[in-house]
């Protein structure tokens, strides 16, 4: 009778324990997917998407390193930037692209980078870059070209900076004929410095989100990412986004799968979901970043195909650069120098 008892409780709870492993645990930046892609994914396939979003790079390696090792997620979207520095610390796992019929679809132009060559343990999710944002009703296109336009003395007290140190920092990079990714202690003290004589043109350093401020025309002319130009743009038509022809800093965001994560079949679903050009479409259009998915383009809409702020030509890219991976002693010269930086200002 045991036996039985046994069979029957285990014959009726076996569907409750299948049913509890048809989950995803998603890690990604905060605002970087529409509810309704989400929804499709979860009633297309009956997987249960559990989402938690973070706000910088810093938190998401703090978490998976130190904070909460084991924490059960499946897809994490670490920044270029970011990325390698996960791999070398065998954070993620490689990506079998066998099973992501969908990879077709992305630009070879953002695969295989120095950060991570053959896309060995990332395949990329949204990409941007960061440029200058100009109100023309103040500031002529002809004549804010370049990185190096910022430092003239009639924008005194003018420019508002995106609160980036990688940023920041790549603009002086540029103007000094470096790379964005430079960690030769010299050429970043000379990126200081540089960036020390900017300072009078310095309105303030802003956060993420702060387009309200363009848009209230409190500022009209600043550092700025694409994403964030193109929220302003859609809402004061005097704006444009410049791509400094002296280097556009270029960066992506993009999809991995963390050491021990526990649904890889799951995983690899909604990877492929979100690269399906018409999901894809969805969620560039739908967040206000640029899309990695050729076919997800000539998806959209004629006037967001031409929207040269999300979608550059390629003449736009010519001198971009991808943010990439400095190491932990580099970082801490640039932290350094980032503080004293603002604490002049």
């Amino acid at each position: 009778m045991k036996k039985i008892l046994c069979t029957i409780v285990l014959f009726c709870i076996a569907p409750v324990l299948f049913a509890q492993t048809q989950v995803v645990n998603i890690y990604n930046w905060s605002g970087y997917i529409p509810d309704e892609v989400l929804t499709a994914f979860e009633k297309e396939t009956g997987i249960h998407v559990n989402y938690s979003t973070f706000d910088s790079n810093e938190v998401l390696y703090t978490k998976l390193k130190v904070v909460d090792p084991h924490a059960d997620y499946d897809i994490v979207v670490p920044s270029s930037s970011t990325l390698q520095h996960m791999i070398n610390e065998d954070m993620l796992q490689p990506i079998d692209h066998s099973q992501l019929s969908n990879m077709k679809y992305l630009n070879p132009q953002l695969l295989n980078q120095p950060y991570d060559p053959h896309n060995q343990y990332s395949l990329p999710y949204l990409w941007g870059t960061t440029g200058i944002l100009i109100n023309t009703q103040y500031y002529s296109p002809k004549e804010i070209q370049r990185w190096s336009d910022l430092w003239k003395p009639d924008l005194q007290g003018k420019i508002a900076v995106l609160d980036e140190m990688r940023d920041v920092f790549g603009a002086s990079f540029k103007v000094l004929g470096y790379s964005i990714n430079d960690s030769n202690p010299a050429h970043i003290q000379a990126a200081y410095l540089k960036l020390s004589d900017l300072l009078p043109n310095i309105q303030s350093f802003q956060s993420d989100g702060t387009q309200q401020m363009y848009v209230n025309e409190d500022a009209n002319i600043g550092i700025i990412e694409n994403g964030d130009a193109n929220s302003v743009i859609a809402e004061n038509p005097h704006y444009q986004y410049i791509y400094p022809k002296d280097g556009v800093i270029l960066w992506v965001d993009n999809m991995a799968i963390p050491r021990g994560a526990s649904h890889i079949k799951n995983a690899y679903r909604f990877m492929n979901f979100v690269m399906r050009p018409d999901i894809a479409a969805k969620i560039s259009m739908g967040v206000g970043f640029s899309s990695p998915n050729l076919a997800a383009i000539k998806l959209m809409p004629k006037d967001e195909q031409d929207n040269r702020t999300l979608n550059p030509e390629p003449a736009d890219l010519s001198h971009a650069e991808v943010e990439g991976y400095l190491s932990r002693e580099t970082n801490d010269v640039y932290l350094y120098y980032w503080e004293m930086l603002k604490l002049k200002l």
